[in-house]
């Protein structure tokens, strides 16, 4: 069954994917196994493991099958990489992306409340 409305927060060590409806969220989170935990990685292991992004935005844009609409948000650059790899590898998930937004690091409640916003503003739009 279709998921209606997606947001996923993504930075470059996780992402966190919430299906959302009126009352209610469920959230996944999906790690990167080939990041360290840490704040700012290094100019270093991002040029000598180049793929390992790669391989978590292919399982990020895996965990998004079924949903219409998608919002997209994180604090760095990982959503726009995200979003990249969405046009040059998942051409079925580019028309469901209605939105790509710069969102700190909030809380899985203020994510979902944020989403639910942003979904209700763009069905009133259409």
């Amino acid at each position: 069954m279709p998921i209606r409305h997606t947001a996923v927060w993504i930075d470059h060590q996780e992402a966190k994917i919430f299906q959302i409806d009126r009352e209610s969220f469920e959230e996944k989170t999906l790690r990167d196994p080939h990041r360290e935990l840490h704040r700012r990685p290094t100019i270093d292991a991002e040029k000598s493991h180049p793929t390992d992004g790669e391989h978590f935005y292919r399982d990020v844009a895996n965990a998004l099958e079924g949903a219409e609409e998608i919002l997209v948000v994180g604090p760095s650059k990982a959503k726009l990489e995200f979003i990249k790899h969405v046009h040059k590898h998942n051409h079925a998930l580019v028309p469901k992306i209605i939105g790509v937004e710069t969102v700190d690091h909030p809380t899985d409640g203020q994510l979902a409340a944020f989403a639910r916003h942003y979904f209700r503003v763009a069905d009133r739009m259409q």
